[in-house]
């Protein structure tokens, strides 16, 4: 339960909600909204606010526009309780072309608060774009941002930690399986993590599901030494890996002709 300026309820149906007025308000159609950020991935903390995801279309007369620039993205709300954002469907597709991993991201979520048929039917196209060079060096990079900025004290956030860990086993999955690696971060730790690992993992997790987004603690020789050794080894993977990009994008122009019926 929530209680968010007049509304006092679930926070499921705050969302659902809220997506009815950016409908409402802006003249889209939502074709797809989920939880991105720590919710989806499986380890938020008891204070985490909502990473709300949206993609949207917009009407016929947006994209026929002759304006040089054109809005792609909307900004909603964001504080302490609610983060919700949406790309127009023409930037998800573009973006999914680029290999751009958080499109994935989106696509894939295992929290769902709206989706549509016309949106299962592009992505079915759309994923097909995945691109191992590209999401191995997005994560490589979040990974080793991760741990130069935040994780060079003797006592650390727990919340850094799994933003290292889990952008390196994405890595790990991606080496060895050459696909795209799922969201939740149980299913990567059960798919590829170390199983010397494993145990150090499971310490994490349970002590980062009581402490708030701020808390430190101290560190974990065993996890340190893992990311420190991965973000070595997938930087110099990721650069060589050979270009994968799909180079033909007619898939993804009739895609996003399909949605808007013409």
């Amino acid at each position: 339960m929530v209680r968010y300026g007049d509304y006092e309820g679930e926070v499921e149906e705050l969302i659902v909600l809220e997506l009815g007025k950016i409908e409402r308000k802006t003249g889209v159609r939502i074709l797809h909204a989920v939880e991105s950020g720590s919710r989806s991935w499986g380890f938020a903390s008891p204070d985490s606010d909502y990473d709300v995801r949206f993609i949207y279309l917009s009407p016929l007369e947006h994209y026929l526009s002759l304006r040089p620039t054109k809005k792609d993205t909307i900004m909603w709300v964001v504080d302490e309780t609610l983060d919700i954002a949406g790309w127009d469907v023409s930037k998800a597709l573009h973006l999914a072309r680029k290999g751009n991993v958080s499109v994935f991201e989106w696509a894939e979520s295992p929290i769902v608060y709206r989706t549509s048929d016309d949106w299962t039917q592009a992505w079915d196209v759309a994923k097909k774009y995945f691109s191992c060079k590209a999401g191995m060096y997005a994560y490589y990079g979040t990974a080793s941002a991760t741990w130069g900025e935040y994780l060079g004290g003797e006592r650390v956030r727990y919340k850094k930690y799994l933003y290292a860990l889990r952008p390196l086993l994405a890595c790990k999955y991606i080496d060895e399986l050459r696909a795209q690696p799922p969201v939740d971060f149980h299913a990567l730790v059960d798919a590829v993590a170390p199983a010397e690992l494993v145990s150090s993992i499971e310490q994490l997790l349970t002590r980062k599901a009581t402490m708030n987004e701020k808390d430190t603690a101290e560190r974990i020789p065993s996890i340190d030494a893992f990311i420190e050794s991965s973000i070595q080894k997938y930087g110099a993977i990721s650069k060589a890996l050979s270009d994968d990009l799909v180079e033909d994008d007619s898939a993804l122009d009739d895609a996003f002709r399909a949605l808007l019926n013409v």
